[in-house]
């Protein structure tokens, strides 16, 4: 995936996240991208606590494609994927993951709030516990200010 592909894909989850929010959900947004690197298969807001953008497009995305097609597909979040949704998109066989902030910058807009308690448990540390590849790309420092935008004023108005 090239750079300009991985903006205009993290800009897209990002307008993913916004519509969450104004569904009152949690602002975090996800899309898996087929492997020309364009053709965006599916999105995915968030939903509730349990079932994050990330896991919940993963889920789907199994459900829907074969193991050997998704390995060559790319899950595009927002956010890094919590060990949660790690895990989901590590067991789904998607083979890349791109995400425009951390989570020690949603840990700095959330803090301790009882519907966000984040775990300080690297993606990328989780995948290493596996048995298989996948690439991740992220943060996109360029980009973490648009990723928080809709975060700003979110979590202290609930």
């Amino acid at each position: 995936m090239t750079p300009e592909q991985v903006q205009r894909h993290l800009r897209r989850a990002n307008d993913v996240a916004r519509h969450a929010a104004g569904m009152g959900r949690h602002p975090f947004g996800a899309l898996l991208v087929a492997p020309d690197g364009e053709t965006v298969l599916a999105e995915q807001g968030n939903i509730n606590t349990v079932n994050h953008a990330e896991s919940t497009l993963a889920r789907t995305a199994a459900d829907n494609y074969p193991g050997e097609y998704l390995a060559r597909c790319t899950l595009v979040t927002t956010f890094e994927p919590c060990a949660m949704c790690t895990g989901t998109l590590y067991w789904a066989n998607i083979g890349r993951v791109v995400y425009g902030a951390s989570e020690e910058a949603l840990l700095a807009l959330t803090g301790d709030h009882e519907e966000n308690p984040t775990l300080s448990l690297p993606c990328r540390e989780v995948l290493a516990r596996g048995q298989k590849q996948i690439e991740v790309i992220g943060p996109v420092p360029e980009l973490e200010a648009e990723m928080l935008a809709p975060h700003q004023g979110f979590w202290a108005a609930r």
